[in-house]
């Protein structure tokens, strides 16, 4: 009897799960040019909210990314809360790969692997996240949409032993006069 509880527990738990599917994006414009839209000034915000809902961070992000001789992009960011607290700075190292992208950070735990899918890139790695007096291991599964050339959407699904434990939602605005963005609205 315990073993068929446990199992109906695990399919309705994996049935809670938010799942993406890649193959929807192939064909959908305009195609993400991480390179390209991470290259100059970028401004982001956005909230972290935890399984049940409820907002426990509102930051904004001043992101400054640059293409080294090495053709590895680093992005310096520089993070300010209006609720909550947590990173203040973490520089990524990206470079391209056949498949894809590779990156890390020092506070990120294991290298980040990317991949694009039209207008879509998924980046997971994973990173010991502090709360309060613990360190937790978690799982990051961030999906970013190409809303045009100077703006991004990110939705990134924070998890632990497989389930999602807290969701992050970050838009993104290039402000680079030379890629036409300098419309682009700072939060």
């Amino acid at each position: 009897m315990k073993q068929l509880l446990l199992i109906c527990t695990l399919v309705f738990l994996s049935a809670c799960q938010s799942s993406v599917q890649s193959d929807e994006y192939k064909a959908m414009t305009p195609n993400i040019d991480v390179f390209t839209f991470f290259s100059g000034q970028v401004y982001a915000w956005g909230i972290v909210q935890n399984r049940s809902g409820q907002l426990v961070q509102r930051f904004k992000v001043d992101i400054k990314g640059e293409v080294n001789i090495n053709n590895t992009l680093v992005l310096d960011e520089t993070f300010s809360y209006g609720y909550g607290d947590g990173v203040k700075h973490r520089v990524w190292r990206i470079s391209k790969q056949e498949q894809g992208f590779t990156g890390d950070a020092d506070d990120i735990a294991t290298q980040a692997v990317g991949d694009v899918f039209g207008n879509a890139l998924r980046w997971q790695y994973e990173m010991d996240l502090p709360v309060d007096d613990t360190t937790y291991r978690v799982a990051f599964d961030d999906w970013m949409w190409a809303f045009d050339k100077c703006t991004l959407m990110n939705r990134s699904y924070i998890k632990k032993f497989g389930l999602v434990v807290a969701e992050v939602t970050i838009f993104m605005q290039n402000q680079e006069p030379t890629l036409g963005c300098t419309g682009a609205l700072h939060p």
